[in-house]
Formats: structure tokens, sequence, C-alpha cells
């Protein structure tokens, strides 16, 4: 029987979570996408001291002959792993709070002040689970956002802040 995306995304998380702790790292992201004709499996792996290329293959050696036993994919599909880079999509509770502090950018689905898109300081999430940023120093400037208003938040890197 096929298993959907998210039931592979599932399977697979199973088997890559508790190896990359294993291996010292942390499992960011897991994803199973098509792109043209090509099944693609990601999985994303980070650390405190970054991820290197090295390190992505320690976690791809480690990981395909899991895979291949537990065999979670029908089908032929390509396998990555990689670091989730220093613009990375903020999809969890847990993405958002290893990011508090980080310069961000949240594209709403819908506009809000004649805008879709804001930049500022990851601040958190509030007690209504509004994901929270600040776009200057004041304290007034605190905006927040509706988890299901927000198509995506992501880390913001300029060349200005390098």
């Amino acid at each position: 029987m096929k298993k959907s995306s998210g039931g592979v995304v599932k399977a697979v998380r199973a088997i890559a979570e508790p190896l990359a702790e294993q291996l010292g790292y942390f499992l960011w992201d897991v994803e199973y996408v098509k792109e043209g004709a090509d099944m693609y499996l990601r999985i994303t792996i980070d650390s405190e001291e970054g991820i290197y290329i090295e390190d992505c293959e320690k976690m791809h050696r480690a990981i395909d002959p899991l895979l291949d036993e537990a065999d979670p994919i029908e089908g032929a599909y390509h396998l990555e792993v990689s670091s989730p880079g220093i613009e990375r999509e903020l999809k969890t509770d847990l993405h958002i709070e290893a990011c508090l502090g980080w310069d961000v950018e949240v594209k709403l689905y819908a506009p809000v002040d004649g805008a879709k898109f804001f930049f500022g300081v990851l601040e958190g999430i509030d007690e209504e689970g509004n994901v929270v940023i600040s776009e200057s120093d004041s304290e007034d400037s605190l905006r927040r956002f509706p988890r299901a208003s927000v198509a995506s938040l992501r880390t913001h890197f300029s060349f200005e802040e390098a």
C-alpha cells in the first residue's frame, strides 16, 4: 500500500530523529516532495556548532541502510541530507524557539496594513499562539501575527548585516 507524503515524512522522521541525536545532530526537518518527474527525500540536520559537508555525508551514510531496511517509500527517490542554511524556514515551535532574536521575514496570506511582508527580530510566540516580531528597538514596535495568517516565516540575512 502506497504511503502518503505525510506518512512517508512521519515514518522517516521516526528513523532519522534518534539517529541524528545519536550522531550529535538535531533533526531540523524532513520533506518528501516531487520535483519534475523525480521524488526527493530531504533530511535537514543542525547542531550548535553548525553543519558541514562532512556532517551531511555522515548522516547520509548512516541513514541510507536504515531506510533501505525499513522501506518506508515505494518507488525510487533521491536522498538529500543538508543543513537548514542561513535563511531557514521556521515551521515549528522548536524552530521558532531556536531562532529567537534572529532577523526574520514574515509572509502573510492576506495583506495587513497594505503589506504581505514584514521584517523584524523574532521575539517568539505569545500566549495566544501568535508569532511576535519587533520592527525596531521600541516596545511599541511589536507586531503579532496569528499563525493561521502566516504563509511563511523564515530567517532573513542581508549582506549589510555581515
